[in-house]
């Protein structure tokens, strides 16, 4: 067995998965009794933020400890560079067998295939989930059990959803299978399991099972008040007007909620099953477990569906939990602000291993101490949209660049190259439904939060290489 120093890992990643979706963590509604599990035997980071709501500049920014223009992943779409040195790869070299299973989106994938770097992967069973071109090695798997994409995945007319008609041939199954199988082979050393299902973004594969457990009369609507949008960016008019409340009913908001739940809840079961997997091998006590998604998903919210240029809590902010019983503090809910950035560091500090001068991150040991010093950690966070889905024609048709930085008590969103920007009071208005922006007496913290803004835009920059001594 790895000693204590060198833990095994089990890295559960989901896709757009919003903080609010895990019931110990405050939502009644839906049903998470694994994730529940985590939050009882670990740290619950409840303001962790994303560094972009969109998949690639994300996934490279907490696999790197980097930010979005450093990593080169600003948007979907693009490569991220050679250089560039993830988590898996540094422990690789310390003797970990690494392995993913489900996506990775570290590059381009519209081809149905992903370009790697040397990023420490051992085993890599790749699906990118969301038709049959980019199913990856599920779709073949699929085909060899007999079944096709279009046999078990079944489009619900009117809805972003669609029926799964068996759990054995759902991604987020065969996800899990794969990873049990990974951590079920004997080796020498410590193993790291990277899980990435498609699931829960968008269109919600759900399994009746599941779904049966959500009544939409009994869950809440979206967040909205008529009228909002007309002081805010247009481009939140155009996605209302094309893909959002415009073109849907309160029923159907309601089930697509209900879809979304219910995918969340079958990724739950799946993490349950190798849990007791854990459990049975006496393995539970030395894995490091780490749960988060990528962004999350706005499910209606402000009228807007799915992601995008959007920098609303529903979009950015995210779970993250990290379980190691007997090492970190269990049962601690930590309000800190932490960015998602943090993760690579914090492995780092975990491991006793240096954190290399390239991290921008800041490791979050001081939060996972005896103590959880959580106004001393962070000022505010930091995200962005680059024009960061270009791939997805935006309804607004012209390409945004934001940038938005969170303080424990305001949020700025500044669109570049536009006199536009968001300004939300989160202590007054915590589901940002009130645009200060424009407002006289909102002036002076509108400047403080845009010299900040700024401020935390430039330090993106790659702080590597640095000068050379002398001129």
């Amino acid at each position: 067995m790895p000693t204590p120093c060198r833990p095994n890992i089990l890295w559960l990643c989901t896709e757009h998965q919003r903080f609010d979706t895990i019931h110990a963590l405050g939502n009644p509604h839906i049903r998470t009794p694994n994730l529940d599990r985590l939050v009882r035997e670990g740290v619950a980071l409840t303001h962790a933020y994303s560094q972009s709501s969109v998949c690639t500049p994300s996934r490279a920014s907490f696999l790197t400890g980097r930010y979005p223009v450093t990593t080169g992943c600003r948007q979907n779409g693009q490569d991220i560079r050679d250089h560039e040195i993830l988590i898996t790869r540094t422990l690789r070299d310390l003797g970990y067998d690494c392995g993913l299973v489900g996506k990775l989106h570290l590059s381009a994938a519209y081809n149905g295939s992903e370009r790697r770097i040397d990023d420490g992967y051992c085993s890599y069973q790749w699906s990118h989930g969301s038709t049959a071109k980019h199913g990856g090695d599920w779709v073949q798997w699929l085909a060899s059990q007999g079944k096709s994409f279009d046999d078990v995945y079944l489009r619900d007319p009117g809805l972003l959803t669609r029926r799964v008609s068996d759990r054995k041939y759902h991604q987020t199954t065969w996800c899990f299978d794969q990873a049990l199988a990974f951590m079920q082979q004997e080796r020498p050393g410590p193993w790291l399991m990277s899980i990435n299902p498609f699931s829960a973004h968008d269109p919600y594969d759900y399994l009746p099972e599941f779904i049966e457990h959500y009544d939409p009369a009994t869950i809440p609507p979206p967040l909205w008040r008529d009228g909002e949008l007309d002081h805010k960016p247009p481009q939140q008019m155009s996605s209302y007007k094309v893909r959002g409340y415009a073109g849907t009913t309160d029923a159907q908001r309601r089930a697509m909620k209900c879809a979304y739940y219910a995918t969340i809840e079958h990724i739950d079961a799946e993490l349950g099953r190798v849990l007791a997997w854990l459990d049975e091998t006496g393995q539970r006590e030395n894995t490091l477990v780490i749960f988060n998604s990528d962004h999350g998903d706005m499910q209606g919210d402000h009228g807007i569906f799915r992601k995008g240029p959007y920098l609303y809590e529903g979009a950015v902010r995210v779970p993250l939990i990290l379980s190691w019983p007997g090492m970190l503090p269990q049962n601690r809910q930590c309000s800190a602000l932490v960015e998602q950035v943090d993760i690579v560091p914090t492995i780092h500090g975990l491991l006793g291993l240096p954190i290399p001068p390239r991290m921008q991150g800041k490791s979050l040991l001081p939060l996972l101490g005896k103590e959880c010093h959580t106004q001393e950690f962070r000022a505010g966070v930091y995200s962005e949209y680059y024009n960061a889905n270009p791939a997805e024609t935006s309804p607004f048709r012209q390409p945004t660049y934001a940038t938005m930085w969170r303080t424990r008590r305001h949020k700025i969103i500044v669109y570049h190259g536009q006199e536009l920007g968001e300004l939300y009071d989160l202590e007054l208005d915590p589901d940002e439904f009130v645009n200060l922006w424009d407002e006289p007496a909102s002036n002076q913290i509108k400047q403080t939060l845009m010299k900040q803004c700024f401020d935390a835009s430039v330090f993106t920059m790659d702080p590597l290489p640095a000068r050379s001594a002398g001129f």
